[in-house]
């Protein structure tokens, strides 16, 4: 297989033959889940998209060679290691070796499906020839990365379909770097929360985008053609770190959230006990808006990677002191810290727009806590800060 290495992404790119056979069988769970991730675009099912599907079916079976299909992947440090060592560049042991990783469709969903309706109509063509671009990652940041940058788009994607489309490595990778998180529920796996360290795959895909963005407020219909976000999106992932950041605030915001669960008056309602603050997902919001614009920056006013090391590290140091105070408390303290009924009586108001009005006041109640330190005797300074 044609070997290159993508400096910039440090992906690497391998381009091959393989039988449409070999691939089909490759791909087959992948396709099978709209390209091997919630949320990835669809087949298309339009009549004229049904059209130009069968008239690719027939130049198929006519003999064309379709344009490369795309699949990423991100797999282990130990294989990336062989893949720059030439170790597994035969196709045999190449294709081998990624089988047993998450392949994703980047680039390729409507020629797949006229590969299977072809192979049904003709085995015959299963044998034919075909050319597979692998993209093979050690980090997903660097996939994204590679998926907003030099992807040429076909309809304008969202930056959630976009991030869809590598949706499944991300959850896989936040489940190794953020080990305190006790369960992630998915479409696969749907469950609701009874505790803290629990939370749904969307969530977290939705905290990842804010994050990213800065902003409280994420339209998950905004389209990569708004281009402020998608640069705000790019000048992030081009920051090596920027990663290990994301994955340290949403840790912190775990050992608070568990830290808060202690707890537990025995009251129904909202905001009541302590695991319901970021059983909120405007909460969780405003707590990773609120740590990324302390640690990268505003939008359009970055810091530099130097000053957001120093930041995260500062704030890492500050959290976990707080965390550890309120781990010593009896429960019945942390309840009087956390200064519920404040809360309750502000997010009680009569406004339009109640999610955009409660990311507000979670954005600025944990801006505070961050510009104090964590330094405060309770929370009500911060949850009358909007």
């Amino acid at each position: 297989m044609n070997l290159i290495h993508d400096h910039r992404t440090d992906c690497y790119s391998l381009l091959g033959n393989m039988t449409i056979g070999e691939y089909l069988t490759l791909v087959r769970d992948a396709h099978a889940q709209r390209g091997g991730i919630t949320g990835q675009r669809e087949v298309l099912k339009t009549t004229t998209a049904k059209r130009i599907r069968e008239r690719m079916v027939s130049d198929i079976r006519a003999g064309a060679v379709l344009p490369p299909v795309v699949i990423g992947v991100v797999v282990s440090e130990e294989l990336i290691e062989d893949i720059a060592k030439r170790k597994v560049v035969a196709p045999e042991l190449f294709l081998k070796a990624v089988s047993v990783f998450d392949l994703t469709i980047i680039d390729g969903m409507q020629r797949t499906a006229a590969l299977i309706d072809a192979c049904e109509v003709d085995v015959n063509i299963s044998s034919r020839e075909m050319r597979v671009e692998f993209w093979v990652a050690r980090s997903v940041r660097s996939l994204v990365y590679r998926m907003l940058v030099l992807n040429t788009g076909q309809v304008p994607w969202t930056l959630a379909r976009q991030l869809s489309v590598v949706y499944a490595p991300l959850l896989d990778e936040i489940k190794s770097k953020v080990d305190n998180i006790d369960r992630i529920f998915s479409p696969d796996r749907p469950g609701r929360r009874v505790g803290s360290g629990q939370f749904s795959s969307d969530a977290l895909v939705e905290l990842y985008l804010a994050f990213s963005l800065r902003k409280s407020n994420v339209d998950t219909k905004e389209t990569l053609s708004e281009e402020f976000s998608r640069l705000d999106f790019v000048d992030n992932l081009a920051d090596v770190g920027f990663q290990d950041h994301f994955y340290n605030a949403l840790s912190m915001l775990v050992e608070f959230d568990k830290a808060f669960d202690r707890y537990d008056n025995g009251n129904t309602g909202r905001f009541s006990r302590g695991k319901e603050i970021f059983g909120s997902q405007p909460a969780r919001i405003g707590f990773m808006v609120a740590m990324a614009q302390y640690v990268l920056g505003r939008p359009g006013l970055d810091r530099t990677i130097e000053e957001r090391s120093i930041r995260m590290a500062k704030v890492i140091r500050q959290s976990s002191r707080l965390v550890g105070d309120l781990n010593k408390l009896p429960p019945l303290e942390v309840g009087q810290f956390l200064q519920l009924d404040v809360l309750s009586e502000i997010l009680d108001k009569k406004v339009g727009q109640v999610g955009r009005y409660e990311r507000s006041v979670f954005v600025e109640a944990f801006k505070v806590l961050i510009e104090d330190d964590f330094e405060i005797p309770n929370m009500e300074p911060c949850w009358r800060a909007s």
